[in-house]
């Protein structure tokens, strides 16, 4: 299986960011702005928004003379001994985070071995997950996280799942047509998130954007009930700027 991998916002937010993170990590003794920029060369305005993300996010700590400082949740990712655990814990508090900045269930899928999966969500009472009424390995042509997913790999690779699964309606909404399906996803550009707008679950609208990190294809989803469509598009964009620090916990 190839990837069909164009680098979108986060995907660049994330590299500049670990770019920052090395530098502080060969500075045990600090760092500060002035020579991250200098070593980097990152604009001061990009700058500033990174280090406020990697201390909003535990990465980086400024001491008392200004510089900065690798933090916690870097020292704990980087460890082998626990790293497994870190990251499941790290993405966890990520997520939660997400969804109660945006007020909607929020979800990141990976595609597995062929199969669409759910790696981890958040939700609560007031932003409750879609009830998956139908496996979700089977209903990627109908999913915001499924076509996110199938549309970062190559037409082979979207082929030989659509031939593994076949493709249901589950509403008036679902696409069936093989067709139909593949050329909207060979012509969806990568920077444009994917919806489910009652294709999988009558009274559900979705979006995911992706998340694919080096090899693993990945996405970031969000849920929200028919009567609050009306915010898709403004959660979907909090999504997207929302998926930058999920890359990154995953790159280091």
């Amino acid at each position: 299986m190839a990837l069909k991998h164009e680098p979108t916002a986060p995907y660049h937010s994330a590299q500049d960011a670990l770019r920052v993170l090395e530098t502080v990590a060969r500075h045990t003794a600090g760092v500060t702005d002035v020579e991250l920029a200098r070593t980097t060369g990152l604009a001061p305005e990009r700058l500033t928004a990174l280090l406020r993300m990697l201390r909003r996010e535990g990465y980086v700590e400024q001491v008392a003379d200004g510089a900065y400082v690798t933090g916690a949740a870097l020292t704990r990712l980087s460890s082998a001994h626990d790293r497994d655990e870190a990251l499941r814990d790290k993405l966890q508090h990520t997520l939660d985070e997400l969804r109660d900045s945006i007020g909607a269930a929020v979800y990141i899928s990976r595609y597995v071995d062929g199969e669409v999966t759910i790696a981890q969500y958040a939700d609560g009472p007031a932003t409750p997950a879609v009830n998956e009424w139908v496996d979700f390995r089977s209903s990627a042509h109908a999913t915001a996280l499924g076509k996110s997913l199938l549309s970062q790999l190559d037409h082979n690779g979207r082929r030989d799942h659509l031939s593994r699964h076949r493709m249901t309606r589950l509403t008036s909404r679902t696409i069936t047509n093989d067709k139909l399906l593949l050329s909207r996803l060979e012509a969806q550009p990568p920077t444009v998130p994917h919806l489910d707008l009652q294709e999988y679950a009558v009274g559900t609208v979705c979006a995911a954007v992706p998340i694919t990190a080096g090899s693993s294809v990945g996405c970031l989803a969000l849920s929200l009930p028919l009567d609050q469509a009306h915010r898709l598009r403004q959660a979907t964009d909090r999504l997207n700027r929302g998926a930058a620090p999920v890359l990154l916990s995953l790159a280091i």
